[in-house]
């Protein structure tokens, strides 16, 4: 019998901001998945809103340039009770998946609560506990400067479970039946 090759993904995750872009890269080989890298983008020092969303594209452009994702996906804008705040969000959102879109690089957004939800089994986790489940699951040690970086992360790690056909499937009422199924995951 001959063993086929582990399918290998590259997956971009955007947190979509206009004061800080937070993104995270995974390698998924199989069902097992690896950190390439995440980071931020900081737009606070640029007054014009307009620079701002040329800043997001250009730079998830350069991302897309040097990682080249498979796929590239992002956090949905929230409901908030400021409207501005979310046309900007929005806006930020938009751009970045103008610029995947301008290489033919397929997208898929996830709501906050989706991804929160896909990390920890926590669909209300705080930033901090997302962090440190991503920082267990992909074993790094550093916490990054921002946790918009783990977010970006996280919408990378969402986008791969939801993509596995296992997890696709079936639904986990604990996070111990979880582990069991998935310990190749864990390190």
């Amino acid at each position: 019998m001959i063993r086929q090759k582990a399918k290998e993904r590259i997956i971009l995750g955007i947190d979509p901001g206009t004061v800080v872009m937070g993104y995270g890269v995974i390698k998924e080989v199989g069902k097992n998945i690896s950190l390439v890298t995440l980071g931020v983008i900081k737009m606070g020092h640029l007054d014009d809103h307009g620079l701002k969303l040329q800043r997001i594209f250009k730079k998830t452009l350069a991302l897309i340039e040097e990682y080249n994702p498979d796929s590239v996906a992002l956090e949905a804008p929230f409901y908030g009770k400021n409207i501005q705040v979310m046309l900007k969000l929005g806006r930020a959102q938009g751009v970045a998946m103008a610029a995947a879109l301008s290489r033919d690089i397929p997208i898929q957004e996830y709501s906050p609560r989706k991804i929160k939800q896909s990390v920890t089994g926590n669909g209300n986790a705080s930033k901090e506990q997302v962090a440190a489940m991503l920082q267990n699951l992909l074993g790094f040690k550093e916490t990054p400067e921002f946790l918009d970086a783990t977010d970006g992360l996280a919408v990378a790690v969402c986008h791969s479970f939801q993509q596995n056909t296992t997890l696709g499937t079936k639904s986990y009422s604990t996070w111990s039946a979880f582990v069991k199924d998935n310990e190749s995951r864990l390190r």
